[in-house]
């Protein structure tokens, strides 16, 4: 296994820590920070493929504009996040359920054929 393979992995591995702590953080602040750690790195895996512009594009449009527009209206307008996250756990098997059929009926990609 090559280095930039093991790389890839571990990258890959904390995008998916990222994801999933951006989803189930209780606080919005929370959620945001683990948001741009997931941006950062996926730019990171975007450099690896020797794609620079679209790893640079991805930090400035989605870090520098997404996130500020995400912390405003979450600070700014007081949206009940607990009142929105009620539900969570209760459909958490069905949307388990769908991300593993998505997940099965997936066509491959390149990074499959490499």
């Amino acid at each position: 296994m090559t280095f930039s393979a093991i790389l890839f992995y571990i990258l890959a591995a904390i995008v998916l820590y990222g994801a999933l702590r951006t989803v189930t953080a209780k606080n919005p602040v929370h959620a945001a920070l683990h948001l741009v750690l997931t941006f950062c790195v996926s730019a990171m895996i975007w450099m690896l493929m020797q794609a620079e512009f679209l790893g640079v594009t991805l930090v400035v449009v989605y870090v520098g504009a997404v996130m500020v527009l995400f912390l405003f209206v979450v600070m700014m307008l007081n949206i009940d996040i607990e009142e929105m996250r009620a539900g969570f756990w209760r459909h958490a098997p069905v949307a388990g359920v769908v991300g593993t059929l998505f997940w099965l009926t997936r066509k491959p990609t390149l990074l499959h054929l490499a």
